[in-house]
């Protein structure tokens, strides 16, 4: 394969982008185009916050840049405000990649509902160059400058999960992005910001050209370098001279403390009901992470490599040639996902993917992973990669003090003491969930880290959250008369299919089918149905998630309630993923036979406590009720924070709109 420039129309500014094509070579060689000069924004700038008094940006460069932040309001002549070291801070990632941290106080504060447009002009030799010279495709058509929109008032939200690159499907945010410029003349319109709700990379689900593309990647921008522990490779040096294509799973030691580990954590599981790929190409080193992160938000950096595949076997190689084009679909479609990405406030939390599948679902692979050096140190390389790409645009305040220090002592030097030392805070840090002062007020959970381990058995699922976490979720929520609680996973699922998992709990066997729901643990289970129960509860609730691979939406009742607060649970998955088709349609069926509303089975489950109306997807069967349609959700709020309309706009431009069936 090799991988080079091309030029092809962007088909909503009808300019003319750079992109990559991808076709075969069989040489077997790996080059660089290291003779070429780098350009100055290799990805961003993406729009993180727009608070009234805050902007938050994130961009990844070649060099430390000097930066000016214009603001065009409506009325007023243009603001240049030049970044400090405090208004930007510079984070060196590798030789040729700096990340640039962007937080700037706004004064006077935005008004609501207020459109403006900005720029980041790039200071050099006394010359000024805007977005419209180095970054033309972010623009829409027609405009020099990105606008955007404040609306503390959500008024509607575009959310979704699983943005798997090698799955060939429309991508869910190219086709938000054709939505912005179907609406430009009219960005009243628009979301309000868009939620991202887990699996924003697969670190543990990399396709063979993939990682190819990360490794030359690594290379050619000259990330850091780590050393490994009780590895059978010493360094990520290592990885750059034999990459382990389709076999990373031989790299974990095969011993009896962490044989757990090397069957469920690196290799494909076999799993009977729910398909997955395997992990055979799982990326290890922080800079692969953030190569990755790289790769799967910006068209730039396949710009500047150029890789050959070695030789294969026959599978291997269809499995190459397949994923192959795949990628080329995917990476033709980035200039439209980094438009919106520069247009929307964009925020995200983790899910397993993000980190690697499976993560923390039980404690004894908790203890297992945890225990064994190297999977400490690839766990904790892409919680690096989530905090520096993701998790401090969500919150910046909680990362000042401690944590930013460390992780600027590591950029400044990346030796290995301060590698370590930076991934043991993270994996003692507790403050990754946040929340936004929107009406209705935003609660976005951290389902992943503070888990409720099972009493009954170190093999059981844990809760997706303990009780001191959602203690402090009960607290945060009072004295709301509306919220969005955003839940990687649905709170209330498909039941049909959690019962699977159940049975698969009762042999033992939770991994083999990703047993993860927040009815599989007792005790989270009935805190979080309490929390609902509460009398100061809001009254009008929306959880929104992502995680399954299909949508679907369900009004919810308390049973026996005085006061039931009205709950509406949202799903949208994934942004560029699905379900396998023919064996969804299986589940959809059965489960509205054995649990429709009106069922006495659901007397024999934890439903028992409440009503679950499923919505009808429009232009569907009868009763089917989940969608599997790659692409991303809209959800649209009355003034009291109620689901008006719930759509889950297709990437293939077919979009589907979920209604309610009154009883």
């Amino acid at each position: 394969m090799t991988i080079s420039n091309g030029i092809v129309p962007d088909p909503l500014s009808n300019r003319a982008v750079s992109v990559v094509t991808m076709s075969e070579d069989v040489s077997g060689k790996v080059n660089q185009c290291t003779g070429e000069a780098l350009p100055d924004i290799l990805a961003g700038p993406m729009l993180r916050r727009l608070l009234p008094e805050r902007m938050t940006l994130w961009l990844v460069a070649s060099k430390a840049l000097t930066l000016t932040l214009v603001l065009e309001r409506q009325g007023e002549r243009s603001a240049h405000l030049p970044l400090d070291e405090q208004q930007c801070r510079r984070l060196s990632i590798g030789t040729h990649a700096v990340v640039h941290m962007i937080d700037v106080a706004i004064r006077p504060a935005f008004d609501e509902g207020e459109v403006l447009s900005y720029d980041l002009l790039i200071e050099a030799q006394g010359a000024s160059t805007g977005m419209a010279e180095w970054a033309p495709q972010l623009c829409l058509e027609g405009e020099r400058r990105p606008r955007v929109r404040h609306s503390m008032t959500l008024v509607s939200i575009a959310h979704g999960s699983c943005r798997r690159p090698h799955f060939d499907a429309p991508d869910g945010l190219a086709r938000l992005d054709r939505q912005l410029n179907a609406q430009r003349s009219t960005p009243e319109q628009w979301p309000s910001l868009l939620m991202m709700t887990g699996d924003q990379i697969y670190a543990d689900d990399v396709a063979g050209p993939m990682l190819l593309a990360i490794n030359a990647l690594v290379s050619r921008l000259g990330l850091y370098h780590e050393r490994f522990d009780q590895a059978e490779i010493d360094d990520s040096q290592a990885l750059m001279e034999d990459p382990w294509l389709y076999r990373r799973h031989r790299l974990l030691p095969a011993t009896s403390d962490n044989r757990l580990l090397q069957r469920y954590f690196f290799r494909g599981k076999q799993k009977p009901i729910f398909t997955a790929a395997g992990a055979d190409n799982h990326l290890i080193s922080l800079g692969e992470i953030l190569a990755m992160y790289l790769l799967v938000w910006s068209e730039v950096p396949w710009q500047l490599i150029n890789v050959t595949p070695p030789a294969l076997e026959e599978d291997k190689a269809a499995l190459f040639k397949r994923e192959q084009a795949a990628l080329a679909h995917f990476v033709e479609e980035l200039p439209a996902v980094r438009r919106v990405m520069a247009h929307l406030p964009v925020y995200m939390i983790f899910d397993d993917h993000d980190v690697t599948d499976d993560w923390n679902l039980t404690a004894q692979w908790e203890r297992t992973a945890l225990e064994h050096p190297f999977s400490r140190r690839i766990m904790g390389n892409a919680l690096m990669g989530y905090l520096i790409c993701q998790g401090w645009g969500n919150a910046p305040e909680h990362f000042d003090g401690p944590m930013m220090t460390r992780l600027e002592t590591y950029c400044r030097a990346p030796e290995e003491a301060h590698h370590s030392a930076m991934i043991e805070a993270l994996f003692r840090f507790e403050h990754w969930h946040y929340s936004l002062p929107t009406h209705p007020a935003m609660v976005v959970l951290d389902t992943r880290t503070r888990r409720w381990r099972s009493e009954n058995g170190l093999h059981k699922p844990s809760g997706l959250m303990d009780w001191e976490a959602l203690t402090e979720l009960q607290q945060e929520l009072m004295g709301h008369d509306a919220v969005i609680m955003v839940s990687a996973a649905p709170v209330f699922g498909v039941k049909l299919i959690e019962i699977v998992q159940r049975v698969f709990v009762w042999f033992n066997r939770p991994l083999l089918v990703d047993a993860e729901n927040w009815m599989s643990h007792r005790g989270a289970a009935y805190v979080m149905l309490n929390i609902f129960r509460h009398r100061n509860t809001p009254q009008n609730f929306v959880v929104l998630s992502g995680d399954v691979h299909y949508s679907f939406a369900y009004d919810v009742q308390l049973r026996g309630q005085h006061r039931s607060p009205d709950i509406w649970q949202v799903t949208s998955s994934g942004i560029r993923n699905q379900f396998p088709d023919r064996l969804l349609d299986i589940f959809d069926r059965i489960n509205r036979w054995l649990f429709a509303p009106w069922s006495p089975v659901n007397w024999l489950t934890k439903r028992r406590y409440m009503v679950i109306r499923p919505r009808q997807p429009d232009n569907r069967s009868p009763g089917e009720r989940l969608v599997n349609k790659a692409g991303i959700g809209l959800l649209y709020l009355d003034d009291q924070g109620r689901p008006r309309d719930i759509i889950q706009l297709g990437g293939d431009d077919q979009d589907v709109r979920f209604e309610r069936d009154d009883p």
